[in-house]
């Protein structure tokens, strides 16, 4: 993690002053955690969680509130300010605030989107297919959001088919027993292998 982060570091600003890194993947397929983690090895980058952003009637349609409330702030280097949505309440809350900080990561299953790809600095992908990813947040949410993940299924499904992220990766994240994988992705513009905790990559 900690190399991957060197090289993160040293890309160049893509919004404005700001690193913009994007996790994408399916839902299930780990990108909050994996998130978390290299936001820490990145000294603490904020991360916005897509979750906040989309709502029960907006699962991909998020878009231009994205926009409003978070890239064109950042890419002015000003400090944005977004509505996080409450799934059980069902209603956006109060404003919370998001750092134009050096690098900022947005995770969330359409991250990698065609409106959002040219303020990136890097597209990473966590590389677990659609249905084993599907199964595992199944699980994590139990029986109470069997029917939301019913929609959900075909609402992913729909979004991809319109508006793939991986074909644009730069970077394939996967699960290993000593922690993750980095691979070179489709769009990957010099080899990258990592392997857990092991020797630097050749970036």
């Amino acid at each position: 993690m900690e190399h991957l982060a060197a090289f993160l570091r040293r890309l160049p600003p893509s919004c404005g002053p700001v690193q913009l890194i994007a996790v994408d993947g399916h839902a299930g397929s780990g990108k909050s955690t994996f998130a978390a983690r290299l936001a820490e090895a990145l000294g603490g980058a904020p991360v916005l969680h897509l979750d906040d952003i989309a709502s029960h009637t907006e699962l991909f349609a998020w878009t231009e509130r994205l926009r409003e409330q978070v890239t064109d702030p950042l890419s002015q280097g000003r400090t944005a300010h977004y509505t996080p949505y409450d799934w059980r309440a069902r209603r956006f809350g109060e404003p919370r605030a998001l750092p134009a900080a050096p690098a900022v990561l947005v995770e969330g299953v359409g991250a990698g989107r065609r409106a959002l790809r040219g303020l990136l600095a890097r597209l990473l992908w966590m590389d677990v297919p659609a249905k084993t990813a599907w199964t595992r947040g199944r699980a994590r949410d139990g029986a109470e959001q069997r029917e939301f993940w019913d929609g959900w299924v075909e609402a992913e499904r729909e979004h991809f088919a319109k508006d793939p992220s991986r074909p644009y990766a730069h970077l394939l994240v996967r699960q290993v027993p000593q922690g993750y994988e980095v691979l070179p992705g489709p769009a990957a513009e010099h080899p990258v292998i990592t392997h857990g905790d092991g020797p630097p990559p050749m970036w």
